[in-house]
């Protein structure tokens, strides 16, 4: 299969400049990057692509096996890396992205430079001695109440997530987002996502990580930031002065310079 029609890649910026790819979290398409990309195009080849189930990719490449786990979605950047030959890659990854990063930066490391993750969790499930912000019955709810009515939990959960109430705008562009997300691929995934469990697989993380939190984030506490930076080998962490778990949508200024001056203090920029 044409990965680059499966999964809708775009290309822009610099030819022949260090890759930075962005990857989108769930319910979302590269479109939410928009606002956040223009910073880096002079500097670095942008690659941008949607998840099989997401934006314009090829709905018929989807299969629940492959996509089961966090895994099938890691094999897709993976192999995405290497149709383009991309190497010293900069990977962001919004929400759940950035542990498929952290999956595909551990499986082959000598892909990438660097790795920024936004918003990240790896495991959103409360546990003994760590906070994910969910319990059990809070995620099968979840669950149950987006399998029954999905319009109706996209329209209720999106500014929830969003996290601005003094702009609506901003919730009404993620439930849009996810109204165009196939239904029954956005179940599956929302599974994978919430019940997923990746804060062992933190430590097998050789690569540089930025860890870009935000201080009011219904979705991934501060305390998951702070707990995902001190998992890592090599991190650091940055409160992002903002609400909500899409920082790039609500402040992509201050988005954009945190990441570009985590890349100027590597020498990348």
């Amino acid at each position: 299969m044409d990965i680059r029609t499966r999964n809708a890649v775009t290309l822009s910026g610099r030819p022949g400049g260090q890759p930075m790819v962005f990857a989108h979290g769930f319910g979302c398409d590269q479109a939410m990057w928009r606002l956040v990309t223009p910073a880096f195009d002079p500097d670095y080849q942008l690659v941008l692509f949607d998840y099989v189930g997401a934006g314009n990719s090829d709905l018929n490449a989807w299969t629940r096996e492959r996509y089961s786990t966090l895994d099938g979605y890691a094999d897709d950047v993976l192999e995405l890396c290497a149709e383009l030959d991309l190497r010293d890659v900069v990977f962001v990854g919004h929400s759940v992205s950035s542990m498929v990063g952290a999956l595909a930066a551990a499986r082959e490391p000598e892909r990438f430079a660097e790795l920024v993750m936004v918003c990240p969790s790896p495991c959103y499930l409360d546990d003994a001695g760590y906070t994910g912000g969910f319990t059990r019955p809070d995620i099968d709810e979840l669950l149950e109440s987006l399998d029954s009515n999905y319009l109706g939990w996209s329209a209720a959960m999106a500014p929830v997530i969003m996290g601005n109430p003094d702009r609506p705008e901003l919730g009404a562009e993620l439930t849009n987002s996810f109204c165009r997300t196939d239904p029954v691929i956005a179940g599956q995934f929302a599974r994978v996502t919430f019940l997923s469990d990746n804060r062992a697989d933190l430590a097998r993380v050789g690569v540089p990580t930025l860890v870009l939190q935000s201080r009011h984030d219904a979705i991934a506490p501060v305390s998951v930031g702070e707990y995902v930076h001190d998992r890592l080998p090599d991190s650091e962490l940055v409160l992002l002065d903002v609400n909500g778990h899409c920082p790039q949508l609500s402040d992509p200024d201050l988005t954009a310079a945190a990441i570009g001056a985590f890349l100027a203090d590597r020498g990348t920029r």
